[in-house]
Formats: structure tokens, sequence, C-alpha cells
């Protein structure tokens, strides 16, 4: 048999459950006598039952959430033993519930994060609070405290479970709330209801639903050019209101300005600073905007653009620039003045003032500059020119600009001379003298004539040649005799001179340029024949053959210093080489004759006697004064006999010490002091020239 009883949990130990003799319908004695157990089937004796009275009573606190949990029924089971005979009843006991028990939150507090961009009709859950009861006992509801953004909604599962969710009614706004405090109550249906609280704190996450600021629409700032690198241009200011990396903002130049710029301009990420990272050209640009974008660092990023205005303000860093439009490096020298040169063209790349240039010229050159309109020069020559006094120029032109301090550029214009053939060959000498031994070698240089063209190349390049001088002899061609190389100017021999048929040659060397016509000059040139001792004195009286001895007869009674005959001789050389000495080699009798030095006389120098031979032969040597000496010999045989004296062969014997000079003497004597004269007026010609 199974006995069921009902009590409710958390009786107080003693508690009355049920009167099990009753319930059996046995009487209590017999229980007793019975010897009645109870058994039970969990580890704890919740129950106990007195034998005498048959009453089962509570023994220990049953706390039914702690045996059953959530099962909506409870057991605990019992059997009771008796003997004699041996019998078992099933005891059940139902544990009903008592609201003994509140709901429980997990925690007292809730933290939620929500994205301030969520969704309308978004739910976020809130973890359920636990009651251990069941039945009505158990949790029943939840409450919300009053808010603007949120409602609840309880969810209610199949087992029973009721769970809440937060539903959004209102979109969040970060920035206007940033954070939502909310109650939750979970309440209990039993009687009276038992309820508890948690407290829910929501942060609004920042959404990055805002985009930086700036705080100027565009900014400005003004530089001078070629600032140094680094130089601060403008620090930048954009402000965010989300936070976080949504709030946290970067600078940068935006993908709209040129390469050009960004190597120019850089710009700090962090500080939104813009430095000067290139070189500042005004003339490259006056102004220069700058496209600056400020982005946050949010999913998805938003950015904000401003522009930079930078006004470039020019110095004076630009030198003057000279272009050549137009140029010659070659001029010919006979140009007139105000021939161009060049056409130049300047300019500045600064401006204002600073772009303005003048330019000039050396004014010790002969060139000068005309000024044809607003930059634009012409180079012109001032004066005549002169390749040979100076053959080439370097024309400094010179532009400087009105800046402060002024800039400056010097271009070098390089100007060659083109050569005229202006200027005829003049010779060194005006005249030349040349002294020529006679015998001398064919082939051998005379003199070498030498003339300078300043001009050049072909208009320098000279030709020489001989040519008959005015008043000459018709008969003494110059070109017979002498020859004159066409390039060097060295006059040579083709004969030798012989001085006793040509003491005096004079002609006229030509010479002549490569020029286109081709300009000419002379110069006199005096050949002075030199005389050689070449000719050996010849007698011209005695005359006697070849061999042979010229005979004489005198008296014995001749008287010393009678003239016995005179010797004549002549050199055809002249000077000192015709300079004629007469010696008495050898004699019969050395002491019996004389032979004057310088006549040629041949006297008696003492009286003849009888012991004397009858015949004296004498031997005569003529000798000239040349280098080395030449002379010539003749043999005199003087007879002693009683007849006169024969008359000299060949002129007149005077006895007498005072006969005139031969004719033959006279004219060398003649010749010599023309040859003496000309010579003496030639070098006085040629002493008045040289002064």
């Amino acid at each position: 048999a199974q006995i069921r009883y009902s009590i409710p949990e958390e009786l107080t130990r003693g508690a009355f459950v049920g009167n099990i003799a009753k319930d059996l319908g046995t009487d209590v004695a017999k229980l007793a006598a019975a010897n009645l157990q109870v058994l039970s089937d969990s580890d704890s004796q919740y129950f106990s039952v007195n034998v005498n009275t048959g009453v089962i009573m509570v023994s220990e606190r049953i706390d039914r959430e702690r045996l059953c949990g959530q099962n909506p029924r409870c057991f605990l089971h019992l059997k009771l033993a008796i003997e004699n005979p041996v019998e078992f009843y099933r005891i059940e006991v139902e544990i009903l519930d008592i609201n003994d028990n509140p709901p429980e939150f997990p925690s007292d507090e809730v933290s939620l994060r929500i994205y301030e961009l969520a969704s309308l009709g978004a739910r976020f859950p809130i973890q359920p609070a636990q009651d251990p009861d069941v039945g009505t006992n158990t949790l029943q509801t939840y409450h919300l405290s009053a808010n603007e953004n949120f409602n609840l909604n309880v969810k209610a599962r199949t087992d029973g479970g009721k769970f809440p969710e937060l539903v959004l009614e209102k979109a969040l706004d970060r920035e206007l709330r940033a954070f939502h405090h909310l109650v939750l109550t979970a309440e209990d249906g039993g009687s009276p209801p038992q309820s508890s609280k948690t407290r829910i704190t929501i942060q609004v996450l920042d959404a990055n639903d805002n985009h930086p600021v700036f705080d100027r629409p565009s900014y400005g700032a003004r530089l001078v050019e070629n600032s140094p690198l680094g130089t601060l241009v403008v620090k930048l200011n954009a402000t965010d209101v989300d936070e976080g990396p949504n709030g946290d903002i970067r600078y940068s130049l935006s993908s709209h300005n040129s390469a050009a710029l960004r190597q120019i301009f850089a710009i700090d990420e962090q500080t939104g600073e813009i430095r000067v990272q290139g070189n500042l050209d005004f003339e490259e640009a006056t102004v220069y905007e700058i496209e600056v974008e400020a982005k946050d660092m949010g999913s998805p990023t938003m950015e904000e653009h401003c522009s930079v205005v930078v006004e470039i303000t020019d110095v004076n860093d630009n030198a003057p620039e000279v272009i050549l439009t137009s140029f010659s490096s070659s001029l010919s020298e006979d140009a007139p003045p105000g021939t161009v040169v060049a056409v130049i063209h300047v300019r500045d790349r600064d401006s204002g003032e600073q772009g303005k240039v003048q330019c000039h010229v050396p004014p010790d050159l002969p060139f000068q500059l005309r000024k044809d309109y607003e930059h634009q020069y012409s180079l012109l020559t001032s004066a005549h020119l002169d390749r040979e006094r100076v053959a080439y120029y370097n024309v400094t032109v010179s532009a400087s600009d009105l800046g402060s301090p002024p800039l400056s550029r010097h271009t070098i214009l390089p100007i060659a001379l083109a050569d005229v053939n202006d200027n005829a060959p003049q010779f060194e000498q005006a005249s030349y003298e040349v002294l020529v031994a006679e015998n001398n070698p064919v082939g051998s240089v005379l003199v070498t004539v030498s003339a300078a063209d300043p001009d050049s190349e072909q208009n320098s390049r000279l030709s020489y040649s001989i040519l008959r001088a005015g008043g000459t002899d018709p008969g003494l061609d110059p070109t017979r005799y002498l020859s004159i190389h066409p390039t060097s100017g060295q006059v040579s021999a083709k004969l030798p001179f012989d001085y006793e048929q040509t003491t005096y040659l004079q002609f006229h060397v030509e010479v002549s340029d490569g020029g286109s016509p081709a300009l000419r000059n002379r110069t006199l040139v005096h050949v002075f024949v030199v005389d050689q001792n070449d000719n050996a004195p010849r007698v011209h009286f005695p005359r006697a053959g070849e061999d042979s001895a010229t005979q004489f007869r005198i008296s014995p009674s001749t008287a010393p210093p009678a003239l016995i005959t005179k010797v004549v001789a002549i050199d055809a050389d002249s000077g000192r080489n015709a300079w004629l000495s007469y010696h008495l080699a050898e004699a019969t009798d050395p002491g019996l004759f004389s032979v004057a030095l310088r006549s040629g006389e041949i006297r008696i120098t003492r009286a003849l006697q009888e012991t004397d031979a009858s015949a004296h032969e004498l031997l005569v040597v003529v000798r000239d004064a040349g280098e080395p000496p030449l002379s010539t010999a003749i043999t005199l045989v003087v007879l002693v006999e009683e007849r006169g004296p024969e008359a000299l062969q060949g002129s007149e014997a005077r006895a007498s010490d005072g006969g005139g000079l031969p004719t033959i003497t006279l004219y060398l004597i003649v010749s010599l002091v023309l040859i003496s004269t000309v010579s003496l007026v030639g070098l006085a010609v040629l002493g008045v020239r040289c002064l």
C-alpha cells in the first residue's frame, strides 16, 4: 500500500506530517509491538515516527528548492517496515512550495555598451533573474524604470522562463548623453509577492557619426620666397566631437594637390603644422593653394577639407639672364662703325623694380649697346677696327637689375676679327748692303731679305722676286748673277763674282702678299764685290820672253846713282792687293845695284871698277800686299861695255832721277780714288737714311 502526504516546505522540526496508524487503520499499540522502522530513500532523515502515537513528524528542515530545484512537483519517499509479519508500506510526502525566495538577478549592476548608431527596435537581452520557487511563487514579471530611449520586452520561453530585453525606441546620441541609468525590477507571483532590482548602466558607444570640423573654412599665409626648409606656414586646428579613434584626427595633404606642390610643402599628421620642405620660387608660382584634409580614425573614417592659400613674396634672388638672339663671332675688320654684331634679349624672372634690367659694355672697347626696345639690345661697333692692332675682343655684356642689393650677370662675347688685306708687306730694312768676296762659291747665300705682313693667313703669305734697279747698267742683269728663294727671301749667287769685271751691283727685291688684290713693296739691295788677291803682279816692262832674260848695256864709266832701267809691273787687283813692291832677290854683285821699293827703278850704287865682272845678272821680284801675297820675278842681265846705254824697251830711259809716273800707275791711282769716293758717298747716304 502507498500513503501520500502533502506538507509545505520549511516546516519546523516536530511539525505534524500525518498519523500513520490512523491512515493504515492499525492500532497504535500494535505498531509499537511490531517494531516499526522508518527508512528514507535520501541521505537525510527528514521525517521520524512516534511509535507511541503513530504520528510522522518533520525531523529536519526541508528546502524544496534544494531537494527538487525547479521541478514542479517534489516528493520525498519513505518506507515503513513492520515485523511479525513483515510488511512494507510506502509513504510519499509531497513537498509543497512556499514563496520563500525572491527573484534574484545575477548581479546588482548590469553594464551595457551600445553604439549610438544602433537602429531603432534593436534588442539588448538582460540576464534574467532567477527564482528557485515554482508555480505562482516563481518569477512572474519585470518592470523597467521610466526613460526616453528604452522599453522592456519580456520574452517567455516554452519552459516557462522569462527573459527581459531592452528595446531601443529612440535613437541614441552619445554626444548628447553618453550614459543611461535604468532600474529593472523582477517580481514573483507569491502572496505577498517578492521582488529584486538590478541597476542597468548603459554606456553609449561612440559611433563615427561626426566628421572633423576646422576652426576656419580656409587659412591664409604669406611667405618670402627661398624661405628656409622647415619654416612654419600655418598650424591647422580641427576638432571631432566623437571620442576615441572616432575623434582622433590625422591631417594630410589632399590627393588633389599636384606632385610638385607635395614636394614643396609637408604637413604633420598629428599637429596639423604645414612646413616648407622644398624651394619656394616666386618666379614659378606666386600663390599656392593647398588642399588639406582632416580624417578621424573611425570605421568608416570621416573627413573634412579646407584650403590654405600661401602667398609668396618676391625677393631679388634671380640675376638677369642674357640671351643671344643673334650673334656673329667673326667680324670683318673693315666693318664700318654701327655694324650690328649681336642682338641681345635680357630678362629677369623677378618682379617689379627687381625685374628691370640695365645693360652696358666696357667703355674702352670699340663697341656700344643700343636699346632697341624693352628687354632687347643691339651690340654695335662704335669705331673702326684694326685686326693687326687687336685681333680678338672679349666683350663683356653686364646686365644688372634694380633690386637692393642689385644682382648682375656678365656674359662674355668672343669676337674674332676677320682679316682684310689692308696692309702691304714691309721690309725690315729700306735697303740692304752686301759685301761679297769675289770668287764666291756658286749657290752661296749672299743675303736674306725679310719682310713682314701684319695680315693673316693668305694675306700674309709672302713671295719674293728680283727686279732690275732703275739707272743701272743695262748690261748688268741681276738675274744673271743672282737668284732669290720665293718664300724665304734668301738671295743666292748663280755665278762667282769677279771684282776685276764687276765691282758693284744693285737691284730691287719685290715682295707681294697672297691677298686679292695682292699688295707689294720693294727694297734696294746694294752688292759690293770685295777684291780678293787672286791676280799676281804682271811685269809690263821690260818685256821678256818666257824663260829668257832681258839684257841691258851700261858704260864702265857710269856713275852712281845712274838709272840703269825701271821694272814696271801692274796688278789687276785693287787696294792692298794691288800695292806692289820691288825687291832685288839675287845679284852677281849685290852691292853694285839697288832696286827702288815702290818705283822699281834699278840704279847703280857705286862706280864700276876694273875688277868688276863684265856681266851682272839681277833677279827682281815684284810682290803685291795681298794676304797671302802673290809675286812674279824677272831676270835682267846688265852688260858692262864701252858702248852707250840702250834705250829702255817700251819707255823712255832717263838718266836723271826726276822721271814722271808711268801712265798705268796713274790709271791705278785714279781708279783707287774713284772707288774710295763712291764708297764714302754710299756710306754717307746709308747713314742719312738710317738716321
